[in-house]
Order: structure tokens, then C-alpha cells, then sequence
């Protein structure tokens, strides 16, 4: 079974050279790197990983497209695009002809970033990348979602993937799951997924965590297999790598082994258009 982790973060060191905009903080004080972060996927049994470059280093993806590009088969990337730079959106009809590159990641969660869905700046965006074919991530609370239902049943082409069950951040237990139904509402769109990414961090259990279960099964009734993406936002993960794997694969126990396959790996990479290793 292929296992594909949907978000890790990688980055590097607040340096002159290399500065920060000072946005937010890091998860964790010390840079993870792509030599890590691989070390790291061959001890769990991680065979890929989707790299979503961190806001706090700004819109940039160096890091991201070079860790894709010198290992291919392990990291892809849905890099950053910053909306206000002169002729940001031309850039997307060559967007994915970048080396590694599978498509955009976008972040609506604070309130400097939230009204980049009801302002307008983004109007020409939206048409732009259906036109290209380059798919979403997009980290949206489940309280501004009604705000995002709109966008995307005007563009049934354009693949969207909601970041982390739409949880709201720093937020755990009944709290975390309580405008879940939000996210129900839009399993009716074929193209929209989710992401079932950092599960672990909403829990107040120990593993296996067990009140993450019953809002698992409810987006599993939902969205089905082959539009719920496993992973794990890493660089954050409380607890070992190979738990937040096995949570899926050993105590759910609804899944199906056909059910695991698409979760864990097969349809993250067939939606992104990621083609899957070669049958050895």
C-alpha cells in the first residue's frame, strides 16, 4: 500500500540572506529539512509526502521545489502564491510545468488572510486556475465556509482539498469537531476533498485517540475513501509518526483494505495528478 503523508512543512533558518516577513511563529524552534523529514518518512514507512511551504517564511517555495526536485518519487509541493504581486495570476497558466510543483496552497485562517475570500482580490484567480487545471489546498475554519461554497460551485473544474477537516486552530475535542457539519455540506461537489491531516493534535485522548473516531466515521460517510487524504502536518504531530499512520490503518475499524488504499496514498496522488510509482 502506498502511504503519502498530505502536508509536511519544510524550511529553513530566519537569516539576512534568507529573511522572514515575521508573519507568525514556526512549530518548532529548529528548521526541518528535506534530509530530516526523509530519515524520517524511511522509519515510519512513509513512501511520499506533498510539501506545503510554511507561512512564516513567506510566499516563497525554494526549498520545497529543490527537496522535489533532487528526490521525485518522494516529495511533490503545493506551493505558495502571494495574490498581491503584479501578475501573480499570469503565473498560473505555467504553474505546474515547475518541476515538483502539483498546484497552490492557500490560507484563509487569521484575520488578515480571512477577507481574501469576500474582498474581491481573488475574483480572477479562481477562473484562472480552473482554467489551468491546477488544484487547491485551502485552510479555511469551518465558521468561513459558507463564504468558500459559492467559489467553488461556480468552478466545478477546479479541484479544491479543505486543509485539516476545516478545524479551526488550537482547538481540541467537542470544540474542534463542533462545525463539522459545515464541512459535510459539501461532499454534494465532486470537487471538493479533504484532508484528515493532524488528527492526532485534536484529540484531548492518548492514541488511539478515540473521540477523533465518530467525526472520522461522519466525514468517511460524507466524502467516501477516494476524497479523504491522510496526513499529518508533521513538523506539529504530538506523538510518534507511526501512530498518526496506524490510527488509520489498524483502529478504524469501518475501513476496508481497498478503503486504506485510497485513503492512505492513491487518491491524494490521483487527484494532484502525482503519478504513482511504477508497479515494481
Amino acid at each position: 500500500m502506498l502511504i503519502a503523508d498530505a502536508q509536511v512543512h519544510l524550511w529553513g533558518a530566519d537569516t539576512p540572506e534568507r529573511p522572514w516577513p515575521k508573519r507568525n511563529q514556526p512549530h518548532r524552534p529548529v528548521p526541518l529539512g528535506k534530509d530530516e523529514m526523509l530519515a524520517a518518512m524511511d522509519a515510519a514507512g512513509v513512501d511520499r509526502v506533498v510539501v506545503v511551504p510554511p507561512g512564516w517564511e513567506g510566499d516563497r517555495n525554494d526549498l520545497a521545489l529543490a527537496a522535489a526536485q533532487a528526490h521525485p518519487q518522494r516529495f511533490a509541493v503545493m506551493g505558495r502564491l502571494d495574490p498581491e504581486v503584479p501578475g501573480a495570476f499570469e503565473q498560473l497558466a505555467t504553474w505546474r510545468a515547475q518541476p515538483g510543483m502539483l498546484g497552490i496552497r492557500l490560507t484563509f485562517h487569521t484575520e488578515l488572510l480571512q477577507p481574501l475570500l469576500t474582498n474581491g482580490k481573488l475574483d480572477k484567480f479562481w477562473p484562472a486556475a480552473e482554467r489551468a487545471g491546477v488544484p487547491l489546498m485551502v485552510l479555511v475554519p469551518h465558521r468561513l465556509i459558507p463564504a468558500l461554497e459559492p467559489i467553488v460551485a461556480r468552478h466545478p473544474g477546479l479541484r479544491f482539498t479543505m486543509d485539516h477537516l476545516s478545524i479551526p486552530t488550537k482547538t481540541r475535542g467537542a470544540e474542534a469537531f463542533a462545525g463539522l457539519d459545515h464541512l459535510l455540506a459539501l461532499a454534494k461537489y465532486p470537487n471538493l476533498a479533504v484532508k484528515a491531516s493532524g488528527m492526532p493534535s485534536y484529540s484531548t485522548e492518548a492514541y488511539p485517540w478515540r473521540d477523533l473516531h465518530p467525526h472520522l466515521r461522519r466525514v468517511y460517510d460524507a466524502f467516501g475513501p477516494r476524497r479523504i487524504f491522510w496526513g499529518t502536518d508533521y513538523s506539529r504531530l504530538p506523538c510518534p509518526y507511526r501512530q498518526a499512520i496506524t490510527l488509520f490503518t489498524e483502529e478504524l475499524p469501518w475501513l476496508s483494505e481497498q478503503d486504506k488504499e485510497w485513503i492512505m496514498g492513491r487518491g491524494l496522488c490521483e487527484w494532484l495528478g502525482w503519478p504513482l510509482p511504477a508497479k515494481q
